[in-house]
């Protein structure tokens, strides 16, 4: 990968606070122009959603069959299990390795494969095997039921694989919290600094930090407003409930991260045995300056799109400053 550009920026937020726009602004810049003023090539994008939206699938369909649930207590609970947090990073370190090897996927049933890698990935995060353990005749009603959501995910992974590298960055978006009130720095499997820590090496050592700093109470509000109940799967127009906002995403820890990292400008992580300064940029969108990006690119207002510049720009020019160093 040239070292022009940022190989993986980390896209961090709230729900709802504007990183799916974010990217969408990104996508309709020219390459050349994104490069030079942004520091970032062309996107290939990795997404925890599809998996989370998946789990919520599973349990849907198994609830049907038997009653039971693995996941969530609810479609409007938090995980049963908090290190499924940890489950997600797993998944997204195992699309980052497919995506930089451009991995052949080939297999008969694409839902039986998404089950034994969340079933593996949970494994690494602490959890036992959960959908493995059920009745070989429950597995295969459930593979039926969800191919097709399972055949969605697969193909949206491989589309991002690309014939070359060159000036590309891969972006990995991702919302990470804890609940409303809590302390810090946070425990156990909540925020940031857990789940940066679950990263695999090759991600942090070539990854910046782009934040979209915007209140929860404001994370809140925007959920609300985006929310399409007839597009749960859709990463610009799913709702996240309301006790989930408040439980995960009450608060996160990203300002006591950086207020407390070694290296001013970055994120200390220590994993592996190793101890990662992670370059940071701040785009503060605590008054909405993304909510348009979800209109057609030939609607959007120009004097949006200069602020929104401004301060995308800023912020990734203090990430490159770090960068690499």
């Amino acid at each position: 990968m040239a070292n022009k550009v940022f190989d993986v920026v980390l896209l961090f937020a709230l729900p709802a606070s504007g990183k799916s726009e974010v990217r969408n602004f990104m996508a309709n810049i020219e390459p050349e122009r994104l490069q030079n003023e942004f520091h970032i090539g062309e996107n290939l994008q990795l997404d925890d959603f599809p998996y989370v939206h998946f789990m919520r699938c599973i349990d849907n369909e198994l609830e049907k069959i038997n009653g039971g649930r693995l996941f969530y207590p609810s479609n409007e609970e938090p995980f049963i299990n908090d290190y499924d947090w940890g489950t997600l990073v797993q998944l997204l370190n195992e699309d980052y390795y497919d995506l930089t090897n451009r991995n052949e996927i080939k297999v008969d049933s694409v839902a039986k494969w998404l089950f034994k890698r969340i079933d593996g990935a949970g494994l690494k995060a602490g959890i036992q095997p959960r959908i493995s353990v059920l009745d070989e005749a429950v597995v295969d009603e459930l593979a039926e039921k969800l191919e097709h959501e399972a055949e969605l995910i697969l193909q949206g992974k491989l589309k991002e694989y690309p014939e070359s590298f060159e000036n590309k960055t891969i972006v990995i978006e991702a919302a990470r919290g804890g609940h409303d009130g809590a302390q810090m720095p946070l425990t156990g499997a909540f925020g940031y600094q857990y789940s940066l820590a679950q990263f695999c090496p090759e991600i942090l050592r070539n990854a910046a930090i782009l934040y979209i700093w915007v209140t929860p109470e404001e994370s809140r509000r925007k959920n609300a407003d985006r929310a399409n109940p007839d597009d749960p799967g859709s990463n610009l127009f799913h709702g996240v409930p309301m006790p989930v906002m408040l439980g995960d995403y009450g608060c996160d820890d990203m300002a006591y991260l950086r207020e407390n990292s070694e290296v001013e400008d970055t994120v200390t992580v220590k994993a592996y045995g190793q101890t990662y300064h992670l370059p940071i940029g701040v785009f503060d969108n605590r008054i909405d300056k993304t909510s348009f990006l979800r209109q057609d690119k030939a609607n959007w207002d120009a004097g949006k799109v200069a602020d929104v510049t401004e301060g995308i720009k800023s912020a990734t020019d203090a990430m490159y400053k770090n960068y690499r160093k």
